[in-house]
């Protein structure tokens, strides 16, 4: 206290709105969807010299922002598993390496033809190299991409960038120093494998004993701090032999990695690292100079398409004499196309360095928060352009031997879409020895599944000739596995034109088009997330003592009622900006004292105009599923309500108001 009271009011307050505007920009970015990396930066440029200097450019918060590049390259050692990366090798050491050291010599031949030293030359370089490993990983997942091989691809790419950033950090601050480079690098070289070997043995023996006893008292304070105290004396070991601390840091998380207490660690340490890396943004954006901006706007503007179709290009041409990956390296190229969040760390080290004048940093971050902005949109564009620029009859060197006809069939299962789903049925009918065939319009898997030895054609199922070849006719079952609505109700109908005895099973997300399904003529609709939600319900039941017989009836019931007591459901601030206004929702009304409803019977309640449900009733804490027609509501009563959104809306101003 008594130190705060030495502090000078102004920089009180301006701490104080530093903060406001920290919460309220980043509370705006989680609306909009934007990274809160871009958030983090965008407050720097507010409170830095170029707009409201707010924040003195102290060397204790450049001390906390560099804390925070230590624990957020510890976590990335937590993250770093030696088993994945072996098994991905070909990719991590082949695309990941080529992308790298072909972009950043590219980028710094480039820098040092327009007049740039070879020591800036190199540095901005590696930061066009790097990619932002936190947003593309989230929207890969979004995009449900991370199986597919373009996300793949990127994934290998993104491993082999964060693995390269410890060199990087390493070097940079070398080509800065008076000495000789070649001579600098072979000692740190020699310090950094001492520093391996002293953190991997204490890694390897010393650090899980001591964690087993800490965990063995049972105090999540001591976890904390003995986590902290360990990231703090391994980068502090690095750094007193002259290497950068994060690079121990990065080492003791890979060393703790394997160990049982990984993710607790990742855990434990998470709310620091957000913390101060978030300074770290911050302190990044306050070297934005908006003045040196202004005057090379146009550079930018030239600078950030260049960029984004270079990065694009480079990976592209990387696979171009592998056809059949064409549109897949394209688009992890667009996927990768952005300057990430180590290039920030990389350009910060530069600067402190005095390695990159003021202008050149202004610069480079501005084209790197522009380009993570638009990275959502590049991303979700991808497989259009990909599609639209390479075309798919391309893909192959030669026509591939993909049959269109299969021999004759009779009694056996079609398979129209062989994805996920569609190989997941074959494999169980294979085991059972029912005969099936397959058929799908993606070349390269119909490729790969040939290879493979499985039985498919290449076709779209939507057309009869193809469904003809299937011997559609004489088959027992037709499966449709491809979540697309409106392309399953066109191979509906063509099963149908050619026999009405046809059965026929659809796979779907939900149910919304169930009924529509069966009336045009389905057998069985199959709502995949649902069923999912079945098997859970029937393992918990089972589990908590449930004999086996009543959970398979009750699991039965609800088949047969169409899913009807999993409609519905309460929505919070994360799902209601998604929600469909046809998806039913749960909303649970109380009745205050003076409410339109007290005093009304069940009966009187009118639920049939309103087009509502009543899920239940509850009253000081028992709750009501089945409530009579003479029961009467009265103050404090919790009626949960069932139905669509604007539905929901009327009913309860009708329990509360009337009218």
């Amino acid at each position: 206290m008594e130190y705060i009271s030495k502090m000078e009011k102004p920089l009180i307050i301006s701490i104080l709105i530093s903060l406001m505007l920290v919460i309220g920009v980043l509370l705006v970015c989680r609306r909009v969807h934007i990274p809160p990396i871009i958030g983090y930066l965008v407050t720097g440029i507010l409170v830095g010299p170029s707009v409201f200097n707010l924040l003195p450019d102290s060397t204790q918060m450049h001390f906390l922002a560099e804390l925070g590049i230590v624990f957020l390259l510890f976590s990335l050692g937590l993250e770093f598993s030696l088993p994945k990366l072996m098994s991905m090798k070909s990719l991590v050491f082949g695309l990941g390496s080529a992308q790298v050291s072909i972009t950043s010599g590219v980028v710094a031949l480039a820098c040092h033809y327009f007049g740039f030293a070879w020591e800036q030359a190199i540095i901005i370089g590696a930061v066009v190299a790097l990619s932002s490993t936190a947003i593309v990983i989230k929207q890969l997942a979004e995009m449900r991409q991370n199986n597919s091989t373009s996300g793949q691809m990127t994934i290998s790419v993104l491993l082999f960038q964060d693995l390269a950033v410890v060199p990087v950090l390493i070097v940079v601050p070398m080509l800065g120093a008076d000495s000789d480079f070649g001579l600098s690098l072979m000692l740190a070289m020699v310090k950094g494998i001492v520093a391996f070997v002293v953190i991997f043995f204490a890694g390897k023996w010393l650090l899980p004993k001591l964690f087993d006893e800490i965990a063995r008292a049972r105090s999540d304070e001591l976890f904390v701090l003995t986590t902290i105290m360990v990231v703090v004396i391994t980068g502090a070991l690095t750094y007193s032999l002259g290497l950068s601390a994060a690079l121990g840091a990065f080492l003791s998380g890979m060393m703790l990695g394997e160990s049982k207490y990984r993710h607790q660690l990742d855990a434990d340490i998470r709310p620091f690292k957000d913390v101060l890396m978030g300074l770290f943004f911050v302190s990044v954006g306050m070297m934005l100079q908006l003045t040196l901006l202004a005057q090379q706007w146009q550079l930018l503007l030239l600078l950030l398409p260049l960029i984004i179709v270079a990065k694009v290009t480079i990976i592209s041409l990387i696979y171009f004499r592998r056809r059949p990956l064409r549109r897949s390296a394209f688009k992890s190229g667009m996927y990768l196309a952005q300057i990430g969040e180590f290039g920030f760390v990389v350009v910060a080290l530069a600067k402190n360095n005095e390695l990159l004048p003021a202008n050149t940093v202004s610069l480079i971050i501005a084209l790197g928060v522009l380009s993570m902005g638009l990275t959502p949109i590049l991303m979700s564009m991808a497989d259009r352009l990909a599609k639209r620029l390479i075309s798919g009859h391309d893909l192959l060197d030669k026509p591939l031997p993909i049959p269109q006809s299969c021999a004759l069939l009779e009694e056996h299962v079609v398979i129209c879409g062989f994805g996920r789903v569609g190989q997941t049925i074959s494999r169980f009918l294979r085991k059972e020895a029912i005969p099936y065939i397959a058929m799908d319009h993606d070349a390269v898997r119909v490729q790969e599944a040939l290879s493979g030895g499985e039985n498919v054609l290449f076709g779209d199922g939507r057309h009869r000739d193809i469904l003809k070849n299937c011997h559609i006719d004489k088959a027992k079952l037709v499966i449709i596995t491809f979540d697309d609505h409106h392309s399953a109700m066109q191979v509906l109908s063509s099963c149908k034109e050619m026999g009405q005895d046809i059965k026929v099973v659809i796979r779907t997300r939900d149910d919304s088009m169930m009924d529509i399904f069966k009336d045009a003529g389905a057998q069985t609709v199959v709502p995949e997330s649902l069923e999912g939600s079945l098997m859970l319900v029937s393992q918990v039941l089972f589990m908590s003592g449930v004999p086996m017989s009543r959970v398979l009836k009750r699991i039965q019931i609800e088949r047969k009622n169409h899913y009807q007591f999993m409609h519905g459901f309460f929505h919070g601030d994360e799902s209601s900006h998604q929600m469909d206004s046809d998806l039913e929702q749960l909303h649970a009304v109380s009745l205050p004292f003076g409410a339109h409803a007290v005093g009304m019977t069940f009966s009187q309640l009118p639920l049939t105009r309103l087009r509502i449900e009543v899920r239940g009733i509850r009253r000081s804490h028992q709750e009501i599923t089945t409530p009579e027609a003479d029961f009467v509501l009265t103050s404090r009563d919790v009626i949960v309500l069932c139905g669509k959104p604007r539905r929901v809306e009327r009913a309860e101003r009708y329990l509360l108001n009337g009218g």
